[in-house]
């Protein structure tokens, strides 16, 4: 079968799992991925791939501490440049598995039972990425632990009137909990592997992290309340960490930046470039490990359809910008809307716009939404749209500002870009070292799923 081809024809509903599963072949299945010796050579391409471009990232960060972030493109006015772009989309594209973990979880959505734990993974690794650009942004990095609140001889606090303080605190709590949350749902899979393995060492390894679980009734009510408690928690999350993200812009009293919209502007981009981020990467991986009867076309139709919503809803916010913008009567509002479609970054802006409002228009339809190549390309194309739309954001209100004698261009420097491709290294290297040590797919949810299917609930 090829990629681009449509596994079933398409009408009537679609199965979350296809049929003939039982309790022991989900098991089998998941846990062979792992324990089986042999490795698919697609795993040693792409880990081999961003293991390069980790090495590309880490002498960029070499490179930066030795030399400053004169190295970058950043000058007056612009003191913001590709790290903090990058830093609001990493954080973005973390949105995705919390929503699907906890909002979908407390909402008891099945579709959800086969991604989730990807999803959760995809959440860490993008928050890790996310939070090393503030850090590499400062003057001192080695001093970041300034930005916490704890005793000192000095009696110096953070300034908590700064948004840029409030994002440590929703940052951390942000990688905290869903680091709780992924690890607790694992805890009854790596039972399991830790039962299956025939290596001593992964026996003891996997027989560490299960803490002692044995499946007893006493043992599935802690789990499941604990489960339970901890997406209740994590739901406000989705909402408050790219809304104290947006307030970096939106307090600021900078052209294109203090508006209201911004953050549900920001949260409905998250989730956008979230869900896309998780297309991009499930399309390959499904395919690499023969698991499209786990990772069905249903997956695939309802993301399209998250993917639709959440594109119109930020379509929606660009409408509300440019209205505020032109009611206001700001003439350095109205400037910067002109500026962005007729400036130096004009090009930017319009890519923008094909990426984020023109492609995603394609998922209205059924045959697309089932169709892996067109989401696969569909999912990069969001993906760079979002990227565009933080450089707009950030780097566009910042070269036009109030004073005509201050203006300045951004023009990155390879510093920058190296920095940029790099940390998609570090993002690929942990997500395929947890492809390759964990199970991907949540076997004991997949067992209730099939249990739940079976007797019609």
């Amino acid at each position: 079968m090829q990629l681009g081809q449509t596994e079933k024809p398409i009408g009537g509903d679609l199965p979350v799992v296809e049929p003939g599963h039982t309790y022991r072949s989900v098991s089998e299945k998941i846990s062979n991925i792992v324990l089986d010796i042999r490795t698919p050579l697609g795993w040693f391409v792409a880990f081999g791939s961003g293991s390069i471009l980790l090495m590309m990232y880490l002498i960029s960060i070499a490179y930066l501490f030795a030399y400053g972030v004169g190295v970058w493109g950043i000058n007056i006015p612009v003191g913001w440049g590709f790290a903090i772009v990058t830093f609001v989309w990493w954080i973005g594209i973390g949105h995705a598995g919390t929503l699907i973990s906890a909002i979908l979880f407390l909402f008891r959505q099945d579709w959800r039972t086969s991604i989730n734990r990807f999803a959760e993974a995809m959440t860490l690794f993008a928050v890790v990425c996310a939070g090393l650009y503030p850090i590499l942004h400062l003057g001192r990095p080695w001093l970041f632990f300034w930005l916490l609140p704890y005793p000192n001889t000095f009696g110096l606090w953070p300034q908590f009137r700064s948004a840029l303080a409030w994002d440590v605190f929703a940052v951390s709590t942000y990688g905290t909990i869903s680091a709780v949350f992924w690890y607790t749902g694992l805890i009854p899979d790596l039972a399991g592997m830790r039962d299956r393995a025939k290596v001593p060492l992964l026996k003891m390894v996997y027989g560490m992290l299960a803490l002692g679980w044995r499946g007893s009734s006493r043992h599935w009510h802690h789990h499941q309340a604990l489960y339970l408690l901890l997406a209740a928690i994590a739901t406000p999350l989705v909402v408050s960490v790219h809304t104290v993200v947006s307030f970096d812009f939106a307090i600021a009293q900078v052209p294109g930046w203090s508006t209201t919209v911004f953050p549900p502007y920001f949260v409905a981009g998250a989730i956008f470039s979230g869900f896309a981020m998780v297309v991009t990467l499930l399309v390959p991986i499904r395919k690499l490990y023969h698991i499209e009867d786990m990772i069905t076309l249903r997956h695939f139709d309802v993301m399209g359809k998250i993917l639709l919503t959440t594109g119109l809803v930020v379509f929606y916010g660009y409408v509300t910008e440019a209205f505020t913008g032109w009611y206001s009567g700001s003439i350095y509002e109205l400037f910067l809307f002109m500026n962005r479609f007729t400036g130096h970054y004009a090009p930017f802006v319009y890519l923008l716009v094909f990426c984020n409002l023109v492609a995603p228009q394609l998922l209205w339809f059924r045959s697309v939404r089932t169709n892996m190549t067109l989401m696969f390309i569909l999912s990069l194309i969001i993906n760079t749209g979002m990227w565009l739309e933080r450089f707009m954001i950030v780097i566009i209100s910042l070269t036009a500002d109030y004073l005509p004698s201050s203006w300045a261009l951004f023009i990155a420097t390879p510093w920058d870009w190296s920095l940029l491709i790099g940390s998609i290294g570090l993002f690929i290297v942990l997500l395929f070292l947890f492809v390759r040590t964990l199970p991907m797919i949540s076997v004991f949810e997949m067992q209730e799923l099939i249990h739940n299917t079976e007797h019609g609930h």
